[in-house]
């Protein structure tokens, strides 16, 4: 079992950043991928990035591209996704996710664990 809690979210205006943690617990990681998804006001859950966690590969959904970065640190077992030139568009809650094969996925499904999630709302 993988235990993920998120932090982070908050309210900021068009073009601000904001950076989420994820700090998961209870089992390694080196097998494993990592992924941030988000969930808009009626929509599905959709990918945002993901990476490996043994090699730090990194992988976007293509409307973040450039503006969000995820990343890890291996030590304190926590991954990162980096919002910048924030959008209204990105208003979501954000939830964390491992999957428990290194390759990374896009779907939704293929993820085994979840956090709670955390709100960001971009508003003028």
């Amino acid at each position: 079992q993988v235990q993920l809690a998120e932090s982070g979210g908050g309210s900021v205006q068009p073009g601000a950043s904001l950076s989420l943690s994820c700090v998961a617990s209870g089992r390694a990681l080196d097998s494993h991928a990592m992924g941030w998804f988000r969930q808009g006001p009626g929509k599905e859950r959709e990918f945002v990035a993901a990476i490996r966690w043994y090699n730090g590969a990194t992988y976007y959904a293509d409307s973040v591209k450039g503006r969000f970065t995820i990343s890890r640190d291996r030590a304190k077992n926590t991954v990162y996704l980096q919002m910048n030139s924030l959008k209204h568009e990105d208003t979501a809650v954000y939830y964390c996710a491992a999957k428990e094969r290194v390759i990374v996925s896009t779907i939704r499904s293929e993820y085994h664990y979840w956090g709670q999630g955390t709100q960001v709302t971009v508003s003028s």
